[in-house]
């Protein structure tokens, strides 16, 4: 189960759900705790319902998601991942449009919001690589049932902690404006391209690793 909240975490790096977040603190002169809880509580929610539709389908196709999982194809597939996310740090770029066209239902906090971060949870998930392999690791890992699918509430907070981190840091910049914590997230504001490289090849280097690791 280890292995599966390890991908879970590694999903948690979600530049574009940080980046709202941080385009919210920054716009957001009122409701900023309120706005980012209703995302976050509905990115939760989105994360957490298609991770137990997944679960549902690996714990179904039984034998050979754990012959998938036990086989050398799945480090190769992590591997191959890491690989591919380090090309995609090479040639660079952000989500800043993006970002902005997000921003527009998230004025107001309500049903809306609740409503974008479902989107933005089923996006997430659906994309990434490490989500469905956390679920297929949680799936052939050999627990009870009843065990398994009480692990989802855990794997979709874990899947959301860096956001979650990153809203309480600009909770707290905006109350202390004057800190080194304000001055680092002013940094990273001029230099998001940096950030978002690092970020990425954090991401694909925690990939070739699990991915070696799981070859061994």
């Amino acid at each position: 189960m280890l292995g599966a909240l390890q991908l879970a975490f590694i999903d948690s790096v979600n530049l574009l759900l940080i980046g709202v977040i941080v385009a919210v603190g920054i716009a957001a002169r009122q409701h900023y705790a309120k706005t980012t809880a209703l995302l976050i509580a509905g990115d939760w929610c989105g994360v957490a319902g298609l991770a137990l539709l997944m679960l549902v389908i690996f714990d179904g196709l039984g034998p050979v998601v754990q012959r998938f999982v036990e086989g050398p194809v799945f480090g190769v597939l992590l591997i191959a991942t890491g690989v591919l996310t380090a090309v995609l740090a090479m040639r660079g770029g952000d989500n800043a449009s993006l970002t902005q066209r997000i921003m527009r239902p998230l004025a107001t906090p309500g049903p809306a919001t609740v409503l974008t971060g479902v989107v933005l949870g089923l996006i997430q998930s659906a994309t990434s690589v490490p989500f469905y392999g956390g679920l297929a690791l949680l799936s052939a890992a050999g627990i009870d049932a009843q065990v398994r699918y009480a692990t989802i509430p855990l794997y979709a907070t874990v899947a959301l902690s860096l956001p979650t981190l990153t809203a309480l840091a600009v909770g707290w910049v905006r109350a202390k404006p004057g800190s080194a914590a304000a001055r680092g997230f002013a940094w990273a504001r001029a230099h998001p391209e940096p950030v978002t490289a690092g970020a990425t090849w954090a991401v694909a280097v925690l990939l070739v690793v699990l991915g070696v690791t799981h070859m061994m």
